[in-house]
């Protein structure tokens, strides 16, 4: 058996795994279900797979994560922008499942990430119950939808139904979150200390428990970066334009975006910072997402140092 290193790119989608080896070369898909992450791992057991790297996809790579974590896999998820950028400046424009699979494993072949934070039994279960959580209240959203367009009475009985089912079992299911991070005495002091920042409500405590666990493990750069609100630069010769942000976990994102709506009329400093913004001609939304970021980097700095808030962290 070859005993070289191998580099693993895995893209990950809701329904597949498109796999890609190197320097073997080889590639190959498998479903992203609990039998297709099984016959991944065996695919791979003959090789001394130095590496394997996945994008973060919104939580569509968790399960295949956390399985590869299982059999012993060093496994990093980054920021789809860095191995795209990455591939566009090899000149590899052409994108598709297979393609990015293997642009990933030169990605890993050339660069070192971090691990991806191994989550314990409580952890996995809390991020299994704040999915299941996004899943209630996105149908309860389009059930309220479909309802406002509604006109006729039988059907507008049967989606008032279906919508008190949803929310008795939202409540339960908030319930079961706060009975699961109560399990764990370091998620319980997390979720504590998270929630004494000024904009951090339940919701958006539980979604940085469940959905970030790399906060106060990387640089404030980084988790900006892991969270989708790092702007990338987009210029070139003369040319110069806005900054942007791109990828990242999605659910984090909107959940901070709404956190930071109410950060902003009640935490002294995002307050004062995003009127610092909006004085100096920055656009509400721009205001907005460096808002974000100015709450991650103090969210990020307080899990490091294990510091409870107070109104002077900067």
């Amino acid at each position: 058996m070859d005993k070289t290193e191998q580099f693993v790119g895995i893209d990950v989608s809701k329904a597949a795994l498109d796999v890609h080896v190197l320097p073997a070369g080889t590639s190959r898909r498998f479903t992203n279900d609990r039998g297709g992450h099984t016959a991944l791992g065996e695919w791979l057991s003959p090789h001394p797979v130095e590496r394997v790297i996945l994008e973060a996809t919104g939580g569509y790579e968790r399960k295949v994560t956390q399985a590869l974590q299982r059999l012993g896999y060093h496994v990093c998820v980054v920021n789809p922008a860095r191995p795209r950028e990455f591939a566009k400046a090899g000149s590899r424009l052409a994108k598709t499942d297979r393609l990015d699979a293997a642009v990933l494993a030169h990605y890993a072949q050339v660069f070192d990430p971090p691990p991806a934070p191994r989550p314990g039994d409580v952890e996995a279960k809390l991020a299994r119950y704040a999915s299941t959580r996004d899943t209630f209240v996105a149908e309860k959203t389009r059930l309220r939808n479909q309802l406002d367009l509604n006109d006729d009475a039988d059907l507008e009985r049967m989606h008032r139904d279906i919508l008190e089912t949803i929310e008795a079992k939202l409540a339960e299911l908030d319930r079961m979150i706060q009975s699961c991070i109560r399990e764990k005495a370091e998620l319980s002091q997390r979720y504590d200390q998270l929630r004494a920042v000024p904009g951090i409500g339940p919701v958006a405590a539980v979604s940085l428990l469940a959905f970030l666990p790399e906060l106060g493990q990387v640089s404030r750069r980084a988790i900006a970066a892991l969270v989708g609100v790092a702007p990338f630069a987009r210029d070139s010769g003369m040319m110069r334009g806005q900054r942007r942000i791109a990828g990242g976990r999605a659910n984090v994102r909107r959940t901070l975006f709404m956190a930071s709506l109410s950060a902003v009329r009640h935490n002294p400093i995002i307050k004062a910072f995003y009127e610092r913004l909006i004085k100096g001609g920055t656009a509400k939304k721009q205001a907005i997402i460096a808002c974000i970021r100015k709450l991650l980097t103090i969210l990020n700095a307080m899990v490091r140092d294990n510091k409870e808030w107070k109104p002077m962290i900067t």
